[in-house]
């Protein structure tokens, strides 16, 4: 089941995508149930598949104005350096525990909204990752329960401002500049992924192919970032992580290729759609 969230008229909703456009599912399985992460953290995501089950349209996609997957995760746990070919790009050593920051809620956009270059950087950047969003929380979360704890996997565009990034050791100025984040444009549960790291990844800047991957080239994969992230937060419905980028990052090309206005950046992830989105500049304040 691919879910996504959206806005029309001027209320949000969510629903599930079938043939040429969606069931909406605000509001229908129970009153209380108006968003994806309502449905998730009360584990109905069965009651959804067997609802839309037949089904035909409600909305088509031109219906309606797509938001981030999750609009207010309470947590965004990003992963830095968990490709071999990006670390190797970064001339950066081994580790024996993830690199970890955090993005805000605030800095994500959904599929077809625009990125923003911020105004006092030309060093906008772009990376392909896969995200994954927590369906049951918890703290401790054994390595080998952590997927059980997925409510399902997206595309993610970590819009990275270099110069930023680097004024310290520490990632997150760079990380979470307002619109730099692309988020969706669905969730797919893992019913239909089945084993996440045969999934393709791969980032095209105006058509040209700039990062290519597989899922099964992380270094530390995804039930060990959700173990070890458990170890120090409880993780609750809802919450993202990013579980890293590979190698090809404009930053570290020669010459570097940065996103500029105009630019059009796709994240594609096989079976999990592919983000597009607009770049354009911030507007001036």
């Amino acid at each position: 089941m691919k879910l996504l969230s959206f806005t029309r008229l001027g209320k949000t909703g969510f629903g599930a995508v079938v043939k040429d456009g969606i069931v909406d599912l605000t509001g229908k399985l129970d009153p209380e149930i108006n968003s994806i992460k309502e449905l998730i953290s009360l584990n109905m995501e069965n009651e959804a598949e067997e609802y839309i089950a037949g089904k035909t349209k409600d909305l088509s996609f031109s219906d309606f104005t797509f938001l981030p997957v999750i609009p207010n995760p309470e947590k965004i746990m990003c992963i830095g350096l968990n490709y071999l070919e990006h670390k190797k790009e970064t001339g950066r050593p081994d580790v024996d525990n993830p690199t970890i920051f955090t993005r805000f809620a605030d800095s994500q956009v959904a599929h077809l909204q625009p990125l923003i270059k911020p105004d006092n950087s030309d060093r906008f950047d772009y990376e392909a990752e896969m995200a994954i969003v927590i369906g049951k929380g918890g703290r401790f979360i054994s390595e080998e329960d952590a997927l059980s704890h997925i409510a399902g996997y997206t595309c993610y565009n970590d819009g990275s401002v270099r110069n930023y990034q680097r004024h310290t050791s520490q990632f997150t100025p760079g990380k979470t500049f307002p619109g730099t984040g692309g988020f969706g444009p669905y969730l797919v549960t893992p019913s239909e992924v089945g084993d996440y790291r045969k999934l393709p990844i791969e980032l095209r800047l105006n058509g040209n192919v700039m990062q290519k991957a597989t899922l099964a080239d992380l270094i530390f994969p995804i039930p060990r970032l959700i173990s070890y992230i458990s170890e120090f937060t409880a993780l609750s419905s809802g919450d993202v992580i990013v579980t890293g980028t590979p190698g090809g990052v404009g930053d570290k090309r020669n010459p570097p290729i940065y996103m500029v206005p105009g630019d059009i950046v796709e994240v594609d992830i096989g079976l999990l759609g592919v983000l597009k989105n607009p770049v354009i500049a911030a507007p001036k304040l």
